[in-house]
C-alpha cells in the first residue's frame, strides 16, 4: 500500500482532522504520516482576520507543501479554503459533514435571549457579529481570537458573558460543556462549507484522488458545492458577512437542495436572505441564482461598505 504524507496546521482541532482522515486511511493499509505545517493565519493572533487581507491565509503554506511533494495531501476545514483554488491543485474528496450550525457558550446563560443587556459577545467573525447585531442590537461584542482552549478559557475567566463557536469543533474535540445553544440556522446562518472537511491533492494526480475517493460524501458534496458558488459568485471568502447553508431534503419522490443564504451589514442594521430550492445535480447553479439574487437586492451595496469602512478586505489575487 502507498505511504500517504497528510499536510496540517497544527492547532488542536486541525490536528484532530489529520488524525481522523489518518485512522480512515490507516484502516484501509495505508502508512500514514501527518506534517504540520505553520500558516499565515496562525502567525498572525493579535489582529481580526477579516481585517488580514491574505487570501488562503490558513492554505497557502501547506498547498506550497503539496506543490512542492513534500506532502500528497491536505486536510482542511472546507471553510478555510478559498473558493477558487490556486492553479495546480484539487479537491478529491468532501468528507461527511459534522452539524454545520454554530453553538452558542456561555457559564450562566441558556440562550441568546437571555444575555442582559450591553452584555459581551466574544467572536471574530463579521458573519456572527451581523446576526447577533440583527437579533440584539444592544450586546457589546468583542474581538475572539485563539484556538478553541484558549477561547474557552477566556469565557471561563469571565472575559465574556458568552462567546459563539462552530458546533462541528467543539463535538470533535469532545468540548461541549459550555454549549448551552445549537443556533438554528435561520436566526444564524452558517459560514459556507463549516462542518465539513475538505481533501486536497495535486491537480491531477489520479492515483491519490482514486485512494481517497472512499472519503468523499455526495450528500455533503453538492451542498457545500451550492454554499461555496454562493460565496464565490459574491466575491466573499470565509472572513466576510456571508451566511450560505444547504442541505437535501426528501420528499417521497426525489431530493432536493434547499439553500438559505445572507448578506449582512456587519451592525446587524441590513440583513438581506435569500431562500430557494433546486436539484442535487444543479447545486453550483442554485448558488450562483442566490448570489446573483441578493447583489441585486442590495448586497453589492453592503458589500462594498464593509470593504470601505475596513471592516473587512476584498479577496485578494
Amino acid at each position: 500500500m502507498p505511504h500517504l504524507r497528510i499536510g496540517s496546521r497544527g492547532s488542536q482541532l486541525a490536528l484532530w482532522q489529520a488524525n481522523h482522515i489518518s485512522a480512515l486511511l490507516r484502516g484501509r493499509g495505508h502508512q500514514v504520516e501527518i506534517e504540520i505545517i505553520h500558516t499565515t493565519g496562525d502567525k498572525i493572533t493579535d489582529v481580526a482576520l477579516a481585517k488580514v487581507g491574505t487570501k488562503g491565509m490558513f492554505t497557502k503554506e501547506i498547498e506550497e507543501a503539496l506543490a512542492a511533494g513534500k506532502v500528497d495531501l491536505a486536510v482542511h476545514s472546507l471553510k478555510d479554503l478559498p473558493t477558487e483554488l490556486p492553479p495546480g491543485f484539487e479537491i478529491a474528496a468532501i468528507t461527511e459533514r459534522q452539524d454545520p450550525r454554530d453553538a452558542f457558550c456561555s457559564r450562566k446563560y441558556a440562550k441568546i435571549d437571555d444575555l442582559p443587556k450591553g452584555a459581551r459577545v466574544g467572536t471574530s467573525s463579521l458573519r456572527r457579529q451581523a446576526q447577533l447585531k440583527a437579533i440584539r442590537l444592544d450586546l457589546e461584542i468583542h474581538p475572539l481570537r485563539g484556538n478553541v482552549d484558549t477561547r474557552l478559557r477566556k469565557l471561563e475567566q469571565g472575559e465574556y458573558e458568552a462567546i459563539i463557536l462552530a458546533s462541528a469543533g467543539l463535538k470533535r474535540l469532545g468540548k461541549t460543556e459550555l454549549i448551552k445553544q445549537i443556533i438554528p440556522a435561520e436566526v444564524m446562518c452558517p459560514a459556507a462549507g463549516q462542518g465539513a472537511l475538505g481533501i486536497e491533492i495535486r491537480e491531477g494526480d489520479a492515483k491519490t484522488r482514486e485512494l481517497l475517493s472512499f472519503l468523499n460524501d455526495t450528500v455533503a458534496r453538492a451542498a457545500t458545492t451550492c454554499e461555496r458558488a454562493l460565496l464565490n459568485s459574491l466575491g466573499g471568502g470565509c472572513q466576510v458577512p456571508i451566511g450560505a447553508f444547504a442541505e437535501v431534503r426528501k420528499d417521497a419522490r426525489n431530493g432536493k437542495l434547499h439553500l438559505d443564504s445572507i448578506v449582512a451589514d456587519p451592525d446587524g442594521t441590513k440583513l438581506l436572505r435569500d431562500s430557494r430550492d433546486g436539484a442535487v445535480e444543479d447545486a453550483e447553479k442554485l448558488g450562483n441564482d442566490a448570489g446573483a439574487s441578493l447583489l441585486s437586492r442590495g448586497g453589492h451595496a453592503i458589500l462594498e461598505a464593509v470593504y470601505g469602512r475596513g471592516l473587512a478586505v476584498p479577496p485578494q489575487p
